[in-house]
């Protein structure tokens, strides 16, 4: 299954875009506008201002894991938090930029070789060796999110950015292809549908967040970005400037809420209240002496009773510990080590928990800061936080989807025709100019 493509926003060209993040605890919609502005130092390969018109934010439902459970459900949360965002922006919207979490998310890496016989490289060459990569991306039961050149070959000669013009016998290419299980993908894009919205795109959470709340910088010298949601830890490794590898755990902050509703013999909305007035990863002297009010389980909570605040902890702690040990692992186990993990970003809800940075230090072993939308306008105060990094990368894409490459369906009308795409080329020079 070959999700939606969305063409790359041309640089002169204004766009009106929807961008809807559908997790497990929440539902956001934003509606923003973006005009063509000069790149900002640190923004470098935004080409694009963005300013947000209108939010929608709801509770999910129907939702477990990043997947959909109950269709109905699903499709009504969608529903009310779409239709906040278009009367707070005062228009309609038509289609959406969606995201995936979860599906087991994934990366496979591909490679190409292709004959040049001692001469330049030329367009014609590269569109080619990116094409014998894409072939060979079609798996049974996957959906290919991305598909992500990450750099090519000339002889022994790697990492090549751009081989145009230059010498070679052979050219070669590596791609990075992000894929996920297509069951869960329809299911989204046929939640969405139902509410007559089309799906323009569909986008990886990690690679999401890493274009909201990543700087160039930060993308070229090598970073993990990890998405603490509700139901999923998604892992986005960058590179290069690329994004070079993703991940996707089952579990996140509602597996510590549940923890805690099981310990402390609570309600999940009482546990969760805890867990967000008072939850912390890391102990202090002081946590003995602190108490906390717990309503039981079926009580009408006019007598709740006072434990110490360090039983809360004891319950979170190891969660917490467990999902970032498990990061660590499935780092090294794809090859990603202490170099990938030296710069850390923690995004996604459940990143807000009290010294989880710290807990990541001391579990991962490197620089640890929390990511939140950058470069974005008219964002309320109240979204300016982890959380809806994924939903503002959303609105990023468009302007990062020009470095993917898929196979063009209109080579076959092409060679159809016999007008070797003149025709669409003129389109598409007009599109972008005007």
């Amino acid at each position: 299954m070959l999700p939606p493509r969305m063409r790359a926003l041309p640089p002169r060209k204004s766009a009106l875009l929807c961008a809807l993040d559908v997790g497990t605890s929440k539902i956001v919609c934003l509606i923003a506008r973006l005009d063509p502005a000069d790149p900002s130092e640190s923004l470098r390969g935004r080409t694009h201002r963005c300013r947000v018109l209108g939010i929608g934010h709801q509770r999910s439902a129907g939702m477990k894991g990043g997947v959909i459970v109950d269709l109905d459900q699903a499709e009504g949360a969608i529903r009310r938090a779409v239709d906040a965002a278009e009367r707070m922006a005062g228009v309609q919207a038509e289609s959406v930029i969606l995201n995936v979490t979860g599906g087991r998310i994934g990366s496979q890496l591909y490679n190409a070789r292709v004959g040049i016989n001692a001469r330049a490289v030329n367009e014609a060459d590269v569109q080619l060796v990116l094409e014998a990569c894409a072939a060979r991306t079609q798996q049974q039961g996957n959906a290919v999110l991305h598909s992500l050149p990450n750099g090519f070959s000339i002889g022994d000669m790697r990492n090549v950015r751009d081989p145009r013009g230059m010498i070679a016998d052979a050219l070669g290419a590596d791609m990075h292809v992000v894929s996920c299980d297509a069951i869960v993908a329809r299911n989204l894009m046929l939640a969405v549908e139902r509410c007559h919205l089309a799906v323009e795109a569909m986008v990886a959470t990690p690679y999401a967040a890493g274009l909201a709340a990543l700087i160039d910088d930060e993308a070229e010298l090598g970073t993990t970005l990890i998405d603490m949601g509700a139901g999923t830890t998604s892992i986005g490794v960058f590179a290069g400037g690329s994004l070079v590898h993703v991940d996707a755990l089952a579990l996140g902050g509602a597996h510590v809420t549940l923890d805690i509703a099981r310990g402390l013999n609570t309600r999940v909305a009482d546990a969760e209240r805890l867990k967000t007035l008072y939850g912390a990863c890391l102990t202090s002297f002081s946590d003995e002496r602190e108490t906390i009010a717990v309503t039981l389980a079926g009580d009408d909570g006019e007598h709740p009773i006072h434990l110490p605040k360090s039983q809360l902890l004891r319950i979170i702690r190891p969660r917490v510990e467990e999902i970032l040990e498990l990061v660590r692992d499935r780092l090294k186990g794809a090859g990603f080590g202490a170099n990938s993990a030296s710069r850390l970003i923690l995004t996604g809800g459940a990143s807000q928990l009290t010294g989880i940075a710290e807990a990541a230090r001391q579990i991962l072993s490197g620089q640890v800061r929390l990511g939140r939308p950058l470069g974005i306008h008219g964002l309320p105060e109240s979204a300016k936080n982890p959380s809806f990094s994924a939903a503002v990368g959303l609105l990023v894409y468009p302007q990062a989807a020009r470095i993917e490459y898929f196979r063009p369906s209109r080579r076959t009308a092409e060679a159809a025709t016999g007008t070797s795409g003149y025709i669409a080329r003129v389109g598409q020079w007009l599109r972008e100019s005007f």
